[in-house]
């Protein structure tokens, strides 16, 4: 009995020895990240930029699922007007489809913008005002071309499901400056992209990390609304309940998975109050509310995501994503078949909540600090689209992962520049500029402090990285 009850002794151990003595140091890597209310036991990863602050602290991510056109969109190719109709006149890569069909102009006029002289579709009215602070990479390349796989790998960097996401690996490098909400949240705007879950997964690294996805409505999370009648009351019942968890998670220090429970319950209770004063946005100004184009048929949906996502970047999240919203009629930047009806739809359900955000940002002063990143999976053929019937389509086009344009606002990017190209049909990217996703995502973590080869986790008896064995930091476009 007092051999027992010395053992009992050595096990009890405050919370702070309990995280750091628990296997793996799970508490104090993982939790300390959403919470950030302990130190990290993992070793922080090497800046990229030593010594100096990080150019960005929070990430939002505008993923533009369905492969946006870069030919109706940013990359304006007069070829395709002179030669509309006509058998292209080079070889042309394979394509998920048969790209073998004739030149298709774009529908859009195109038109310079700011002093830049930014070239942008006449689909992006509200956006073009803002040319002078976007940052466009109109070089990028893919390697995978297909819906599915194109969208976890521009996620991951990887097109096998099972690898973790961007904001995850954001979170795990550098935690959340919020106590109240998660540190990677997903804003679910009708449709998750193909691929699913996995664009936005932790993977192999520890459950903390995955995107926390918020819905529409009061209650965006499950499970969320109170439970007791009163704050008074459930704020008692919580206690009572972690004094009891306190006391057994002492007694059996070792047991990380508990203390686990415990902080993620502590974060439930904290995103009880500060998640409905997120979502209720009756605080907002009139002029705000028109800025996003809330209240309009058109761009209320998008609108009040982006608005959300200013709100959420305010309160210290870390890494924020965007999908496109849900359409009535056409499918999200996915026109195989007309491209014209279908790309303007998208295009005005998101023109007015971008540029709002991004005018907003930049007045309240935190667009300096926040990265804004625009872009789909891969790009769109000059050709028009051929199914493996043969069936031609002349109003849309296919996929094409070998040339296509994201750009960058904010987060200490050149503002009002352009790096790189594709050739005059706009099917491959200029070769001495090209980027890759991997160098995409080494860049995104420079401008965030961190140098991409040294953010690992050993899983499999291995260290991996969001950029595998891949990246080069495009120093060009860094201001």
């Amino acid at each position: 009995m007092n051999n027992f009850g010395s053992l009992h002794r050595s096990l009890r151990a405050s919370r702070r020895d309990f995280l750091q003595r628990s296997a793996c140091g799970f508490g104090a890597m993982a939790l300390a990240g959403l919470l950030g209310c302990e130190q990290s036991s993992q070793p922080a990863p090497r800046s990229s930029t030593a010594g100096k602050r990080p150019k960005a602290r929070q990430v939002i991510y505008l993923y533009m699922s369905g492969a946006p056109s870069h030919l109706d969109t940013f990359d304006y190719k007069p070829l395709l007007k002179q030669e509309h109709g006509q058998p292209i006149k080079i070889q042309v890569p394979d394509v998920q489809f048969n790209a073998g069909g004739h030149v298709m102009q774009s529908p859009f006029r195109f038109a310079q913008h700011g002093a830049s002289g930014a070239w942008m579709s006449e689909i992006f009215p509200n956006l073009a005002r803002h040319a002078d602070q976007m940052c466009f990479i109109k070089s990028m390349v893919a390697d995978h071309g297909e819906h599915g796989t194109g969208n976890v790998f521009m996620n991951t960097g990887s097109g096998r499901a099972g690898r973790p996401s961007m904001g995850a690996w954001l979170t795990y490098g550098l935690g959340s400056d919020s106590k109240e909400l998660p540190g990677y949240i997903v804003l679910d705007s009708g449709r998750i992209p193909i691929g699913g879950a996995a664009c936005y997964s932790n993977g192999f690294l520890p459950a903390v990390h995955q995107a926390t996805v918020f819905h529409e409505g009061k209650y965006p999370v499950a499970d969320l609304a109170r439970q007791e009648p009163t704050a008074e009351l459930q704020a008692a019942k919580v206690a009572l309940a972690q004094r009891q968890n306190r006391d057994f998670a002492r007694a059996w220090a070792g047991h990380s998975q508990l203390e686990a429970v415990i902080q993620s319950a502590e974060l439930a209770f904290a995103m009880q109050t500060a998640v409905p004063e997120l979502v209720d946005l009756s605080g907002e100004s009139q002029a705000t509310r028109q800025l996003y184009g809330i209240d309009e048929y058109d761009t209320d949906r998008f609108g009040r995501q982006c608005l959300l996502a200013r709100r959420l970047i305010e309160r210290g999240v870390r890494f924020v994503q965007l999908f496109p919203p849900k359409l009535d009629q056409y499918d999200q930047w996915d026109q195989h078949f007309y491209l014209e009806q279908g790309h303007r739809a998208n295009a005005t359900a998101i023109d007015k909540p971008i540029a709002g955000l991004l005018a907003d940002l930049q007045a309240r002063g935190l667009l300096d600090e926040t990265l804004v990143l625009w872009g789909g999976e891969f790009g769109r053929t000059p050709m028009v689209h051929v199914n493996p019937a043969g069936v031609v389509s002349a109003t849309g086009r296919t996929h094409n992962r070998f040339g296509f344009t994201v750009w960058m606002a904010g987060g200490g990017v050149k503002p009002g520049f352009t790096y790189g190209g594709t050739d005059e049909y706009g099917v491959f990217a200029e070769p001495e500029k090209k980027v890759t996703v991997h160098d995409l995502h080494a860049t995104i973590l420079h401008l965030l402090g961190i140098d991409h080869t040294q953010l690992t986790y050993r899983h499999g008896g291995r260290d991996y990285r969001l950029t595998d064995v891949f990246g080069e930091v495009v120093h060009d476009v860094v201001g």
